[in-house]
């Protein structure tokens, strides 16, 4: 087991970080190849010969193309079962797509805007920096261990997927669980869809932003349906918070999970702060609904009159 956490400032530089990845395959029919065998479906790590096997390049090939990948940090050489192997990154699995869509074609990636791009044209091979895993501290939480949510714990799993709401009446009434008075639009540079300082985790109040998947997304969430390129996790650990919550009306795969972890791990180790993060699948989402009922009913005049005595500012 690996006791670094790779560091290549995905938080706050997700563009050069994908710019970086699609400049490293560039026209090379033979890395492309390899790049996608290795993030191609789950399996979260590939050999030699399954790579070779499935591209059909000889051992050497594979070798000299993956080995290229790993070298820039866009891969992670491992061993698996007396084969070496190469491991994804979620990172990159996450924007795999838009990648391949940039790898060798010059004039895509010169339209691509990052934050070096009024800077200096010959940009340096970006920054990646090794941090030891002790320095993180995260825990994954759920529901039940949120003292906000403590009427949750009463509320039984259902043995099949639940009805949904939809994401905005969810979202007022997680708001109206917490006690959050604020006003949360949907717009396009958006880093959450909920943030919080009143969420009670570990029996004190800390800052907190949530993610909500609404029922248009159909199916089992994966890291690359966050978002329209992938990158909405990314964007939610940029809040300034101790705790990340995502939210889907059905199942979650595990590598979300794993991609959570890793930028927990990530914000941990570069704040000194200890990070909390959790999913909130479809059943939990239910538990949720029928330990609060009012406050999922109500609509967003409803709740804010109610629920919370705050005099509002006028202008």
């Amino acid at each position: 087991m690996r006791n670094t956490i790779p560091v290549s400032d995905a938080l706050s530089n997700a563009e050069e970080q994908i710019e970086r990845a699609a400049k490293t395959i560039g026209r090379s029919a033979a890395r492309r190849k390899v790049f996608e065998a290795i993030y191609h479906h789950k399996r979260m790590t590939k050999t030699v010969q399954q790579i070779s096997e499935k591209t059909g390049l000889s051992r050497m090939r594979v070798l000299q193309a993956a080995g290229h990948l790993a070298r820039r940090a866009i891969v992670h050489q491992t061993r698996k079962n007396g084969d070496t192997g190469y491991e994804k990154i979620d990172f990159f699995h996450a924007h795999k797509r838009q990648i391949l869509g940039l790898a060798g074609n010059p004039k895509k990636l010169a339209a691509l805007p990052t934050k070096r791009r009024n800077i200096f044209v010959s940009a340096p091979r970006a920054l990646t920096i090794t941090i030891p895993a002790r320095a993180a501290n995260v825990k994954q939480i759920t529901v039940d261990d949120v003292g906000s949510f403590a009427a949750v714990k009463k509320m039984r799993t259902t043995g099949s997927l639940p009805r949904s709401l939809k994401e905005g009446q969810f979202k007022r009434g997680v708001q109206s669980v917490i006690g959050e008075p604020g006003e949360f639009k949907d717009w396009a540079g958006e880093k959450s869809d909920l943030f919080t300082t009143r969420l009670l985790v570990g029996g004190k109040r800390r800052p907190a932003a949530f993610a909500f998947k609404g029922p248009g997304e159909r199916g089992k969430l994966v890291p690359a349906r966050m978002g329209k390129n992938g990158d909405q996790a990314l964007r939610l650990f940029r809040e300034r918070a101790d705790v990340y919550f995502v939210q889907h009306w059905r199942e979650i795969n595990p590598s979300i999970i794993e991609l959570l972890r890793s930028l927990a791990q990530a914000k941990s180790a570069l704040t000194g702060r200890p990070v909390w993060f959790g999913v909130i699948d479809g059943h939990d989402s239910e538990r949720l609904r029928l330990a609060y009922p009012k406050e999922f009913s109500r609509g967003p005049r409803n709740r804010s009159k109610k629920r919370h005595a705050v005099p509002r500012k006028h202008k």
